[in-house]
């Protein structure tokens, strides 16, 4: 088990990024980068980042580079998304995520972020919330 947003997290979702095909794929007609930061964790800030575009997909930590678009939250919200029991829309309606940048690249990157679902639920299973 790896615990969610420690760096053990981050290089499993690494990983599987990077063995993704279909996320390579979609980085052929996509290009995107995405810092996320996590506020208030247990091992307190976290900054990871997903970069997509010339045929690559890539996940690590720190921000992304270049940075399209960045999103904050607190580690509640975090958790709450990744567990399901928070809508990740419903979050950024109500003011829980923040969001800064190109939010037209986010919506055109929709695809991406369908793909990258897939590829969090394969970790999903390996992870402790807490």
């Amino acid at each position: 088990m790896v615990r969610y947003l420690s760096l053990d997290w981050i290089d499993a979702l690494t990983a599987e990024v990077a063995a993704s095909a279909e996320l390579a794929a979609l980085a052929d007609e996509h290009t995107i980068g995405v810092t996320q930061v996590v506020t208030d964790g247990p091992e307190g800030d976290v900054v990871y980042h997903l970069q997509v575009g010339d045929g690559s997909a890539s996940f690590g930590a720190g921000p992304a580079d270049p940075e399209h678009v960045r999103m904050q939250q607190s580690w509640d919200t975090a958790v709450a998304v990744a567990t399901g029991t928070l809508n990740a829309q419903d979050a950024f309606i109500g003011g829980r995520i923040a969001l800064a940048g190109d939010q037209q690249k986010l919506i055109a990157s929709q695809p991406v972020f369908r793909a990258l679902d897939a590829v969090f639920a394969t970790v999903r299973d390996r992870t402790e919330y807490h």
